[in-house]
């Protein structure tokens, strides 16, 4: 296997600082570059420290929260009038820092600022820099529930390759909405559907590109894991233009197929009050390989080490690739629910993969296997302190 280390630098973060964040007042975390695990009572504010981290990627966070929200309220349950994240993050040997704000005015409403090295950044500057992928208590049944769940989970991963996902998916909702918005009406210009419909088109070929490109490495990844504690997985998505960009169908060709498409279904989406196909529908399929089962048919506890095993294959998916950076894992209670066995040796894989997780967990215990390879921090009512 390729030297990773020469190939691509690790990012890490050395620094974590917050100003009126969730539950914290102020803090200053500093870091050593190697992984972070997070322990405390339920309600410390373990995930928020998550949540902060994850902030530095495009999006909104792991929670998906209004950018509002996570401004702190007081004892008295008054609002603090903004929110100040920085970070110190080292690439390779070169150190970046990224600062990020929310403000409100006198009227409530709220400016949002994103630097990087001291310059004003995009959402895409960012994820260029920042890959990071995680795992919240949420993502459990992802498997046995709706569509749009493995859908999302789907499209997290891939953004952690292609950063530009996530605008290219925003760019569709927004103009699926405007056009559901012109048929209700019925009586929609034309040439208005036309333009929403190109936009949509060309979004959505990109998307299907983009999915199709993710699943074929991370698959890669899964077949090239020795077997252990996380059980392989076989997956692929369940979409019509996915299966045609995975058939080596042109762009523009999957682009016109889908304006064609959505000019033919108007009236049916008029009557339904939706946009009833598109990549908007696509399903991602999971099966537990040894047990050639559906993951919605496994149990519990092979579902959740089937997920482990997911987020660790494409972490090293995204080692691998020539174009990114290393990821950060996020890993929030995921630890509390395996045996011995399986945390020592997730743990042993996160030190081989090389990069920095974070994990919490409600006892130090859990993180005993680390051993010295992982610094611990105390968390309890937002103070933090290092153990």
């Amino acid at each position: 296997m390729t030297d990773l280390a020469i190939r691509r630098p690790h990012v890490r973060l050395t620094r974590l600082a917050l100003q009126d964040y969730r539950n914290y007042a102020s803090l200053q975390l500093r870091l050593d570059g190697r992984h972070v695990c997070l322990y405390g009572a339920n309600g410390s504010g373990k995930t928020n420290l998550m949540e902060a981290v994850s902030m530095l990627s495009p999006g909104r966070g792991l929670r998906g929260s209004e950018f509002t929200e996570l401004i702190r309220r007081d004892a008295e349950g008054k609002l603090a009038r903004s929110w100040a994240l920085s970070s110190d993050v080292r690439d390779g040997d070169i150190d970046r820092k990224i600062n990020l704000s929310l403000e409100l005015d006198e009227q409530g409403r709220s400016k949002r600022t994103a630097k990087l090295d001291g310059v004003p950044a995009t959402q895409n500057d960012l994820g260029e820099l920042m890959r990071i992928i995680w795992l919240t208590p949420s993502m459990d049944r992802v498997f046995v529930g709706p569509a749009g769940d493995r859908r999302r989970f789907l499209d997290r991963q891939v953004m952690a390759h292609f950063p530009a996902h996530g605008t290219f998916s925003a760019a569709y909702e927004k103009a699926m909405r405007q056009r559901n918005a012109l048929l209700e009406r019925g009586r929609a210009d034309p040439a208005w559907l036309d333009a929403l419909e190109l936009g949509m088109a060309s979004a959505a070929a990109a998307m299907a590109l983009h999915r199709i490109d993710a699943v074929k490495v991370m698959q890669e990844a899964i077949l090239a894991r020795p077997e252990g504690a996380f059980p392989k997985a076989l997956i692929d998505l369940d979409g019509q233009f996915e299966a045609h960009a995975a058939n080596g169908v042109p762009l523009t060709d999957i682009e016109q197929e889908i304006v064609t498409q959505l000019r033919e279904n108007r009236s049916r989406d008029q009557a339904a009050g939706r946009t009833t196909e598109g990549v908007h529908r696509t399903d991602l399929r999971v099966i537990h390989a040894p047990k050639g089962l559906p993951a919605d048919q496994c149990s519990t506890g092979e579902q959740k080490a089937l997920l482990i095993g997911l987020i660790l294959a494409n972490a090293q998916a995204l080692f691998e690739r020539d174009f990114a950076p290393s990821p950060l894992l996020l890993l929030d209670e995921a630890a509390a629910h395996l045996d011995s066995d399986r945390r020592a040796a997730l743990y042993d894989e996160l030190a081989a993969l090389g990069g920095q997780a974070w994990l919490t967990g409600t006892d130090r215990s859990l993180f005993d296997a680390f051993g010295d390879r992982a610094q611990r921090f105390e968390v309890s009512d937002g103070i933090v302190r290092e153990d």
